[in-house]
Order: C-alpha cells, then sequence, then structure tokens
C-alpha cells in the first residue's frame, strides 16, 4: 500500500486564517511552553472578562456625547455573583427600573436601543459606542427609523430587552450585549433585534449579529447588518427564523410598504 500524498499546503498555514488552536505542534506527550502560556493567558483574560465591572455612568456619558438621552436601569439580579448563578434574574427588570421607565414611556416609538454588560462588560466598554456611532446615521438615512429610547442596563441577559422595549412601547428592540467570552475573544459584542419585544419571547424569534469585535465583525459591517435587519423587521412585522439576513444581495424593503403593528 502505497503512502497517501502529502497536504498541498502544510497545516501551519492555518494559523495565517483563524485565531483558534490549531497546529501548535507538540513537546513530547503535551503541548510546546509557549502554546500553554497562551492558553492560559486567554483563559484568565476570560474570566477576567466574565467578572470585570460594568461602568454604567462611563456608558451614559459617552451616550450622551452623540446626543442621545439615555436612561439605567437594572436587572433583579443584585451583584455579580446572583447574576451569574440566577440567569432568571438578569431576564427580569428590578421595581425600581420599571417604575422609571414607565415614567418615560410616555409616546410610543419604532425602535428602542438597550446596552447591556452581559457577560463581558469589557465588549461594550470597548465596543458599544463605536458601533452606534456608525449605526445612528444608517438608521437616520433614507426611510429614516427613529430611535426613541436608549437604556443602559446592568445585570442584563439578552431577554431583558424584550421587558425594556414592551414598558417603552417599542416596535422593535435592539440590545447591544457582552457575549461570553471565549478564549480567541474576550471582549465579543452581540446584537439582537426583536420585533414586537415582550417578555416571553423566545431565541427563535430574535435576529443576532455577533462577533462583533477588533479581529471578528467590524464596525461597518455590523452597523451595516443591524439597520438592514431593523428596516426589514420593522417592513415584514417579524424577526427571528422568519427574516433571513439578506443584507448582502437584497436592498431594504421601505418601512412605508406595510401598515402599523
Amino acid at each position: 500500500m502505497s503512502d497517501p500524498a502529502p497536504p498541498r499546503r502544510p497545516t501551519l498555514d492555518l494559523r495565517a486564517f483563524t485565531p483558534a488552536r490549531v497546529a501548535l505542534g507538540r513537546s513530547g506527550a503535551s503541548v510546546p511552553t509557549r502554546a500553554l502560556l497562551d492558553f492560559t493567558l486567554d483563559h484568565a483574560r476570560a474570566r477576567d472578562a466574565v467578572h470585570a465591572a460594568f461602568d454604567a455612568p462611563r456608558l451614559v456619558a459617552d451616550l450622551g456625547a452623540l446626543g442621545l438621552v439615555v436612561t439605567e436601569a437594572s436587572s433583579r439580579a443584585v451583584d455579580r455573583r446572583d447574576y451569574l448563578r440566577r440567569p432568571d434574574l438578569g431576564r427580569q427588570l428590578d421595581a425600581g427600573s420599571v417604575e422609571l421607565l414607565a415614567q418615560n414611556a410616555s409616546v410610543p416609538c419604532q425602535l428602542a436601543v438597550v446596552i447591556g454588560d452581559g457577560l463581558s462588560a469589557a465588549a461594550v466598554h470597548a465596543h458599544a459606542v463605536a458601533l452606534l456611532t456608525r449605526l445612528l446615521p444608517l438608521l437616520a438615512a433614507e426611510d429614516a427609523v427613529a430611535v426613541g429610547h436608549v437604556v443602559v442596563a446592568s445585570g442584563a441577559r439578552v431577554a431583558l430587552g424584550d421587558e425594556i422595549g414592551a414598558i417603552l412601547g417599542a416596535r422593535m428592540v435592539v440590545t447591544l450585549i457582552g457575549e461570553r467570552p471565549g478564549l480567541s475573544a474576550p471582549d465579543s459584542l452581540g446584537a439582537y433585534l426583536t420585533f414586537a419585544p415582550q417578555p416571553g419571547r423566545t431565541d427563535a424569534e430574535r435576529n443576532c449579529v455577533s462577533n462583533i469585535h477588533h479581529a471578528g465583525l467590524s464596525y461597518e459591517e455590523a452597523a451595516a447588518k443591524i439597520a438592514w435587519l431593523v428596516r426589514e423587521g420593522l417592513a415584514r412585522q417579524v424577526t427571528g427564523v422568519a427574516l433571513k439576513d439578506e443584507s448582502a444581495d437584497r436592498a431594504p424593503c421601505r418601512i412605508g410598504t406595510a401598515s402599523p403593528g
């Protein structure tokens, strides 16, 4: 039996295309020391991202510089330990936030934006404002979509945006939130879009634009996808599995073609 032909390109070439742990080499029965140290460092960064403090006042100030009026809110998770052990509490607003948001919900709006710490406050600190800086002009372009409310939410899970959007009377909510840190991306931001938000919505009823960070999806790409999904979601009055992201090859529908939901 002849030996198989060697691959045309050595495995080491893969490292030029991905931050994943491939072609690490070996030292005896283990990985080389450098690969082990890199793994240990990345693991520590991921753990630090999960436990990092959320600087909501700084975020509110940065958003205010963009001309946005921002409201702060909190989930029922009283601290980080509570948040990690009880995911359900991160999906519910505390009583004070419910009352505050209800006071601000004078007029229903097309779109509410919620920015939550999630599992990586570092991701929100690093990317949320920069992403919004690219997104707001796209929303304000032809067939403008008005951002009625912006809420900075502490101790937030994705579904917290549904309750916030329902209280504010938003037709759609976009939740920007820190994603679960990975060993190659401790600061990845995700955007979750839900039409007709209300408590009890499932993940199948949302669209997600994920992996937004310096080595992942760029701010410009992410903003373009989110803006397209917002317009299409409002026009078709749906998000989730019924709304496929075709932003790369289709022009958006005009919001005026659909009756109000």
